[in-house]
């Protein structure tokens, strides 16, 4: 573990940029007024007095403010990566010495130190576990099961682990209830489609300052995530291509303006590409056989398997660094494939990831869900759980009051007609 001066144990980069990290926490924080709110309520009624809470999530200034609010409500809070890449190493300097979080990840850190700051994390002994991407769970039910007594429920953060989770409950392998805080409408219809939307589109220009006006832009997955993507990257002037499996989803593209067609056929055209499903292998050889000279590809989806990485190293007679999150691959036809950030999330990896004020309502839903696992973990079973609605409207209620913003109310008549049959049409 880390041999930084302080009191706390904790696997850092150098807490000497605590500084920094500070008035990043502090800038993030003015736009998550939600969790502002929910954080008052937390100190005054300490609602998770004694919980141990293990969180492995990206540690950007976003989720430094959900940490304090966790532990200014009572939470012994450990933290970890959820991707190698996505880790702000002055955010986390300043959450040992500011606010003695203790933190266990490092900016670029390889595969094994990885997976160990998962189990320093775990090493904490949870009550609670925070997941984006199902990975704590997932070393907890099998390397660290010594661990899964004490824990009564837990959170996830985004689409990839959910699906993982629900995967382990349909099998009857899951061992505590997890409350899916992705599936909240205040979550994935704001972080997952605006937030993405914008970070990966910093990303991709942070790490290659390539002009998007007038470039065939393709996109993988029109879920929430693409969709978000395809707006801005329109916003941006690009000529958007959308690449689906799901035909409805692939209708909902054509008719929101996008040309859609099978990505055999947008390999040969595109200019910059992004992958958002979720899934493995989504580009692979016979794409980057295709495609231009110069294309760049990128991922911002969970994981870095959506791209086939092994299989353009295969391909490739040399590969050089060229600018900071950029891999230069040169073919053996002399063509070259400019892979972005390893293939892992390029709006975390190149930039800072999903601005602070839409993160607000996500994190307030995994504040609130948190509270809601201890209260209800007596009774709760263990499976996947929607974030319960009144929790979801109360997030949507607030926050649109921390926008200055009123809106009207159904009058008694109105809820009755509503509710009712007899009046007919």
């Amino acid at each position: 573990m880390s041999t930084t001066p302080t009191q706390v144990n904790c696997d850092i980069k150098n807490i000497e940029l605590a500084d920094l990290g500070k008035k990043r926490i502090d800038w993030a924080n003015q736009s998550m007024k939600v969790l502002q709110i929910i954080r008052k309520e937390f100190i005054k009624n300490q609602p998770l007095k004694g919980i141990r809470v293990s969180a492995c999530l990206h540690v950007t200034a976003e989720t430094a403010n959900l940490a304090i609010c966790l532990r200014d409500g009572g939470a012994d809070v450990a933290l970890c990566a959820s991707n190698p890449l996505s880790t702000q190493d002055d955010v986390a300097a300043s959450l040992v010495r500011d606010h003695g979080v203790p933190v266990f990840a490092i900016k670029g850190e390889d595969n094994d130190t990885y997976y160990n700051h998962i189990l320093a994390a775990i090493d904490h002994k949870p009550h609670i576990t925070m997941d984006d991407g199902a990975d704590l769970v997932s070393v907890l039910h099998t390397k660290r099961q010594d661990a899964l007594s004490g824990v009564i429920g837990g959170t996830e953060e985004t689409t990839t682990g959910v699906i993982r989770l629900r995967a382990m409950a349909k099998e009857g392998v899951l061992r505590y209830p997890i409350v899916a805080v992705n599936d909240a409408d205040t979550k994935h219809l704001f972080d997952n489609r605006y937030g993405t939307g914008q970070s990966t589109i910093d990303g991709i220009i942070r790490a290659t300052n390539f002009l998007l006006a007038g470039s065939k832009f393709v996109i993988a997955g029109y879920g929430w995530c693409g969709r978000g993507l395809a707006s801005r990257a329109r916003g941006a002037g690009a000529e958007v291509i959308i690449t689906e499996v799901d035909p409805t989803k692939a209708l909902e593209a054509v008719m929101d303006g996008f040309r859609v067609m099978s990505m055999n056929d947008a390999a040969k055209m595109g200019d910059v590409f992004c992958t958002v499903t979720g899934n493995k292998n989504v580009l692979t050889k016979d794409h980057f056989d295709v495609m231009k000279d110069g294309a760049i590809i990128s991922n911002s989806g969970h994981f870095n398997v959506e791209i086939d990485i092994p299989a353009l190293e295969k391909m490739s007679s040399s590969k050089r660094t060229t600018r900071n999150f950029v891999e230069e691959y040169s073919l053996k036809d002399g063509r070259k494939i400019n892979l972005l950030g390893e293939g892992r999330l390029i709006n975390l990896a190149a930039a800072e990831g999903h601005p602070p004020s839409v993160m607000d309502m996500s994190f307030a839903d995994q504040a609130l869900s948190c509270e809601f696992v201890v209260k209800n973990a007596t009774t709760l079973e263990k499976r996947v759980y929607k974030v319960p609605e009144e929790l979801d409207k109360r997030v949507a209620k607030l926050k649109l009051e921390s926008m200055g913003i009123k809106i009207d109310r159904l009058t008694p008549e109105q809820e009755e007609y509503l509710a009712g049959w007899s009046e007919g049409t």
